[in-house]
């Protein structure tokens, strides 16, 4: 009967040793054979595809205005880094940022698409479909009629829902709205192309509106009381609980209106 030889604990310990040094030079060797494959000329990104929205902007300005801010090459390029640097760009909502082998960036971009102008008259910044606030040359914008909405930031979205709500309600009397204001204390103002101003005051979507009803259903025939259209409604405050306060051009406070005569 044959006898199984035992090894020796150190020839053991000498042959695991053995082992994990090979192990380590062949990590090694692999490490260091993907670190010069990644450091190759033919690696370094030498393009960038524009794709989407450059109704602002051309590939030409866009590639020169992130080509300092893009580092690495195809395997270390810092997609994140590279996305923030075309949203930086003006005119730039979103970038979708993918590496095209094996030395290429492909961006896909998404612009701002102006819906008013923000803040006071006179800034640079306007307000997108999304309810956005981005900043941007005014005079590169090419939509004729934009209201101008203003109020705190955060409720820029707020603000442009009830235009959006508000706008359609005064067609009937052939007027459009200039502004939509939000105060700070939550007030509602409105001013038309006609250059008057309306005061809303405080509340939910669905009281401002009615107020709103209120007013565009009746000033017709008050206007007309004192011989007037709506055109020369100066200001109208519509923050009592079951009528306004109006004032139009021409017709003094103590004027009374005209006596309504009865029909025969």
């Amino acid at each position: 009967m044959k006898q199984k030889l035992v090894m020796p604990m150190d020839v053991k310990l000498m042959n695991a040793t053995a082992s994990v040094l090979f192990l380590g030079f062949a990590v090694f060797l692999l490490a260091s054979g993907v670190w010069w494959a990644l450091r190759q000329p033919v690696f370094t990104i030498s393009g960038i595809t524009v794709q989407g929205e450059v109704n602002h902007n051309n590939a030409l300005t866009l590639r020169a205005n992130i080509a300092n801010k893009v580092r690495g090459n195809f395997f270390t390029v810092d997609l994140a880094s590279a996305k923030a640097a075309f949203e930086t760009v003006p005119w730039v909502r979103q970038a979708v940022v993918r590496r095209e082998f094996p030395n290429h960036l492909q961006v896909i971009l998404q612009e701002h698409h102006a819906a008013a102008y923000w803040g006071p008259e006179g800034e640079s910044r306007m307000l997108n479909t999304y309810g956005e606030v981005f900043e941007a040359n005014v005079d590169e914008v090419d939509h004729e009629g934009l209201p101008r909405l203003t109020g705190p930031v955060e409720e820029s979205g707020q603000v442009l829902g009830m235009y959006r709500v508000l706008a359609p309600l005064f067609e009937p009397l052939d007027v459009a709205l200039d502004e939509v204001d939000l105060s700070n204390r939550g007030g509602w103002r409105v001013a038309t192309d006609g250059g008057a101003e309306i005061e809303l005051g405080r509340g939910t979507t669905d009281e401002i509106v009615q107020r709103a009803q209120r007013f565009i259903g009746t000033v017709t025939q008050v206007a007309g009381q004192y011989g007037r259209t709506v055109d020369a409604v100066e200001r109208a405050d519509l923050r009592y609980g079951e009528g306004y306060a109006l004032r139009m051009r021409g017709v003094s406070t103590g004027t009374p209106p005209p006596p309504v005569k009865k029909k025969k």
